[in-house]
This record gives C-alpha cells, sequence and structure tokens, in this order.
C-alpha cells in the first residue's frame, strides 16, 4: 500500500500509510480509515469492502449478463456490448446500512461496523435504462431484481444469492448504473468485477455486485435480502419498514479520536452526506451539545457525492474535550444525537463523537 500524504490537526503533512482496517476475514469485510474521509474521493486500495459470501471467481471475458422476466425480448449481454452503449461517469458517496452498528446498545447482530463503512468513489458504467429499453419492459412490471454470483448459506440447510430488487421508476433513473469501472480503472474483484449495479442516494445493499442477471418482476419481490434483512425492524411495534435512502450523517475526519492538539485555532473538519437531498447545514459542538458552531460547507463532487466541511474551532484553555458534529440536510432531516435501535442495526445515523487533547 503507498502511504498517502495527510494534514492532521495541529501538524504539518505528514506520510501516513492508510490501509482498511479489516472487521471480518471471512467473508471479508473492511473499513475505511476516517481520515481519508476528508478528501473528496477515497483511494480504491482503502474502500470499504461489504462482502455477505466468498468473492467468486469471474471472467470478465466470459460473463454475460441476463436480462429475463417480464420483458419482450430477453437478452444476454458482454461487457464489450455494454461497452458500445452510451458510458458516463459518476461520483457517488456509498455507505453500508450497518455502518456505527457497534455504537447501538445492546449492540445488534451483524457485522460490527464501526463508522468507515462509506466510501466516496467514482463509477464508469452505463445507464441501467439503455439496457431495459433494449429489453422491452412490460407494462405490467413492478419491479426489477437484480441477481449477484454472490451465493452461500443463510441458515442451516438454507443457500442464497445475493439478490436485491428495486421499484421500476428508480431502475428507470438515469443515474442508476451498470458499473464496469471505480476510479479510472476496472472494478477490483472485492468491489463486484467485472460488473455492479451502482444506485445513487441508496444505502449500499442496492448497489447489487458481481451482476449476472436482472429480471423484470410482475410482483414485489422477497427473496431473504429483500423481505428478512435489511429491514429497520421495531419489536416495540412489530413494524419492519424496508431500508432504502441514507440517512443524513456528518462524519469527522480530523482530529481522530484521542489525538493531541496545541491550544489555539484547530481545523475540524470532515464530510455529510443525505440520500435525502443536499446537505444544507454542519454544526459541531464542544461542550456536549449546550452550543453549536456552523460549519463551512464546500462543493460536493456530484448531487450524490459527500459535502465537504470545515470549522476552526478555538478552544480556551488545555483539557479533555469531546467534539460531536451533525448534519441538516434540504428535506429538514436532521442527525440525531443519540442512536435509535433496530433489531438488525441498521441506519445508526447518530452525531459521532471525537475524544481530543488540547494542551498548553
Amino acid at each position: 500500500m503507498e502511504p498517502r500524504e495527510a494534514t492532521t490537526a495541529g501538524a504539518g503533512p505528514q506520510r501516513l500509510p492508510l490501509s482498511r482496517c479489516i472487521v471480518q476475514e471471512d467473508p471479508f469485510n473492511a473499513e475505511t480509515p476516517l481520515v481519508a474521509l476528508a478528501g473528496p474521493l477515497v483511494p480504491t486500495g482503502i474502500c470499504f469492502v461489504r462482502s455477505h459470501f466468498d468473492v467468486p471467481a469471474l471472467d470478465g471475458g466470459a460473463h454475460r449478463l441476463r436480462v429475463t422476466g417480464a420483458v419482450s425480448r430477453e437478452l444476454q449481454l458482454s461487457l464489450d456490448d455494454l461497452r458500445r452503449l452510451p458510458s458516463r461517469e459518476l461520483v457517488v458517496t456509498m455507505e453500508c446500512a450497518g455502518n456505527g452498528r457497534t455504537l447501538m446498545r445492546p449492540p445488534p447482530p451483524g457485522v460490527p461496523w464501526g463508522l468507515g463503512a462509506v466510501s466516496t468513489v467514482r463509477f464508469e458504467g452505463t445507464a441501467l435504462v439503455h439496457v431495459l429499453e433494449m429489453a422491452g419492459l412490460d407494462t405490467d412490471a413492478m419491479e426489477v431484481l437484480f441477481v449477484g454470483a454472490d451465493r452461500g448459506q443463510v441458515q442451516p440447510g438454507r443457500w442464497e444469492p445475493f439478490a436485491r430488487s428495486l421499484p421500476v421508476p428508480h431502475a428507470l433513473h438515469p443515474d442508476t448504473l451498470l458499473a464496469w469501472g471505480m476510479n479510472g480503472a476496472p472494478l477490483p474483484p472485492e468491489h463486484g468485477f467485472p460488473l455492479r449495479l451502482v444506485v445513487p442516494r441508496w444505502y449500499g445493499m442496492a448497489s447489487v455486485k458481481w451482476l449476472v442477471e436482472i429480471r423484470a418482476l410482475r410482483a414485489p419481490f422477497d427473496g431473504y435480502f429483500q423481505a428478512e434483512q435489511y429491514r429497520y425492524v421495531d419489536d416495540a411495534t412489530g413494524d419492519a419498514r424496508p431500508v432504502s435512502l441514507m440517512r443524513v450523517r456528518a462524519l469527522i475526519a480530523s482530529p481522530a479520536d484521542g489525538e493531541t492538539v496545541p491550544l489555539g485555532p484547530v481545523e475540524v473538519r470532515g464530510m455529510a452526506w443525505s440520500g435525502h437531498g443536499p446537505i444544507e447545514r454542519v454544526e459541531v459542538s464542544a461542550d456536549g451539545g449546550s452550543t453549536w458552531q456552523a460549519a463551512e460547507l464546500g462543493q460536493p463532487l456530484s448531487p450524490y457525492s459527500a459535502t465537504p466541511w470545515r470549522v476552526l474551532w478555538r478552544p480556551d484553555r488545555p483539557g479533555t474535550y469531546t467534539l460531536v458534529a451533525r448534519a441538516t440536510d434540504a428535506a429538514g432531516n436532521v442527525q440525531p444525537l443519540d442512536p435509535v435501535w433496530n433489531r438488525l442495526g441498521y441506519g445508526n445515523n447518530c452525531a459521532p463523537r471525537v475524544c481530543v487533547v488540547v494542551r498548553g
């Protein structure tokens, strides 16, 4: 891994050997280091990885995408076929729905994510709508199902592929992509080589990797990863709403938790995003939320990428401080200060807390 130059609070440029934080080895799941989120794009080698099963070994040259179901013409498309369609690049912030799960109490089951299951990357591909137009969706199609090549045991004796569906209007959105590239290179195996779906604004489970089949459906899909997982299950009410758009969130990328900084102005910076609309405001508190200081917002690289922010904090005396950041989006959603618990541990967007020591 090549070291990457970074600037931390209270210090000059340093050579920091950034690497992913491995959360699980089998299947492989790893987080992006939070300091890397301060930049506009996360290098591919340190992007977070979410795997439900082993990474399938696929041959890009032999790969075929099947289009089946409620369509006028079933298709089998090679990567070359897809590359002949109009192509485009799109910068997208993608976050795992379980990001922040370990901050819930009691911790729900699932991959024990901290806060690094998020990355902003540049994808290259073609709009899914081009393929659906080639196939000709039937007028009574309700959803479009996406099936990955990854498959495994979800319960004793029960084997399932990773498969998710989208309502037809979302599938037809011009920014829903069939992607073959990432940050200017082919998709790496762990990120879906040779082909994946990219659904901006949704949590990452919607962006099915290792895509092998697209199937138009006349009825709602009730597969394991649609009906039994990726639900906000409320034990008190029995409600089980589906997980969809990313909740509003700001993260502090610098200073790092536990860092010591000199007395004087300290630059606090990070990124903020929401699947519900643009970020309108980020605020930072150093006194437990009694007072808040508005941050300066930068310009996101696309409507689907995180907004950079910074604030100059001036502690008036040495000591230990807890910094808290919260974001508000254009839809009026405000990041909560405390976790909102649910049985499967999804969508925990509580405001991050970073402890720093100010030395005199």
